[in-house]
């Protein structure tokens, strides 16, 4: 529970209907008993933000992003077949911020565990996203022609070429954790490999991939917006997190804060992605920018206002961080300037 009373509980699973109308597939997104995220923020109260101004973040992240980036390479090899292995390594290897893994490896950190243990997890994890965006950008998807700058896999290699990558990546993610993790309990191996199926499959990432594209053209309100974002975008910031707990050796309270403060940056992860939608252009984002205003999506600035969606995710920021109040604050430090920099981002 956080301190302001919101609490981010799991989503209901929806059961399976043999009709795929839009109608249906709204009705079965909305969490039956679950209350509003964004309302409950609506009600917080001020929270006291953790002080941790002597951190260099700046440091940590560009650290962290050398040690991932190094970690990646090495794990996914120019190999035979050449084209398949290119094309992963050149989604894989393109760049980006690594919040997934500097999340991962600052969580089994901030329970007393080892950056070196959490690794292999902290790369599925920017595995799991590499294949997210390789087939978000498809166009039976998003349609993108550009990722970080550069063009889209599909774009390079092809249509079929970018689908078998991702399919490649996915399955080697799991892989990886199995083979690579050293000196954790094999049961903690398996909550983790049990944590990151859920977050990429239909009860994740998937499902909500699913619902947003059902979503398009039709009005939605804030409880379908909100379960499409906490599954597309924070349910792998939260396996990220949680993931890194349990290599760390975290008890199960530690691990439910981690929980909670997942889930609360990972919708303010996506509020803040809405609002640089429409107030940056493509060379700032260093994407396709208006593509949610082109696609006809609901977003929460088309809902809430810009300024009043600055304001949820400013509130989402500090109540996530409002549950790292018990840690080492030391050892705490890369967490909440983690958050801050998901709140406060500009691409």
């Amino acid at each position: 529970m956080a301190a302001s009373g919101i609490r981010l509980t799991r989503s209901v699973r929806a059961k399976p209907c043999r009709s795929t109308s839009v109608k249906q597939v709204l009705a079965l997104a909305k969490p039956p008993r679950q209350q509003s995220v964004l309302r409950a923020v609506a009600t917080a109260q001020p929270i006291t933000v953790p002080d941790a101004t002597k951190f260099d973040f700046e440091q940590y992240m560009g650290s962290t992003a050398k040690k991932v980036n190094e970690a990646l390479g090495v794990a996914v090899p120019l190999e035979y077949p050449e084209v398949l292995t290119e094309s992963m390594r050149y989604s894989l290897l393109a760049g980006g911020k690594r919040v997934r893994p500097a999340l991962c490896l600052a969580a089994c950190q901030a329970v007393g565990g080892s950056a070196e243990a959490a690794m292999p997890a902290a790369c599925a994890m920017e595995i799991i996203h590499t294949m997210s965006l390789i087939h978000d950008d498809l166009p039976s998807m998003d349609n993108d022609d550009f990722r970080r700058g550069s063009p889209t896999n599909h774009k390079v290699y092809g249509e079929d070429m970018a689908i078998l990558s991702g399919d490649a990546l996915l399955a080697f993610a799991f892989e990886h954790i199995a083979v690579e993790t050293k000196g954790v309990a094999p049961e903690r191996v398996l909550r983790v490999i049990s944590e990151l199926a859920r977050a990429s499959g239909a009860r994740g990432l998937v499902g909500g991939q699913v619902v947003d594209i059902k979503s398009e053209n039709v009005e939605v309100g804030l409880d379908t917006l909100e379960y499409i974002h906490l599954h597309k975008t924070a349910a792998l910031l939260e396996a990220s997190v949680v993931c890194g707990a349990l290599v760390g050796g975290a008890t199960e309270e530690q691990i439910e804060r981690m929980r909670v403060y997942a889930r609360g940056i990972g919708l303010a992860f996506q509020v803040i992605d809405d609002i640089l939608d429409v107030t940056k252009t493509t060379e700032e984002l260093g994407k396709t920018a208006a593509k949610d205003l082109a696609s006809a999506k609901t977003t929460y600035p088309k809902l809430l206002g810009i300024e009043k969606s600055k304001q949820v995710a400013d509130d989402l920021i500090k109540n996530a961080i409002a549950q790292l109040d018990d840690f080492d604050p030391n050892a705490a430090a890369p967490l909440v300037h983690l958050a801050k920099f998901i709140g406060y981002r500009q691409n």
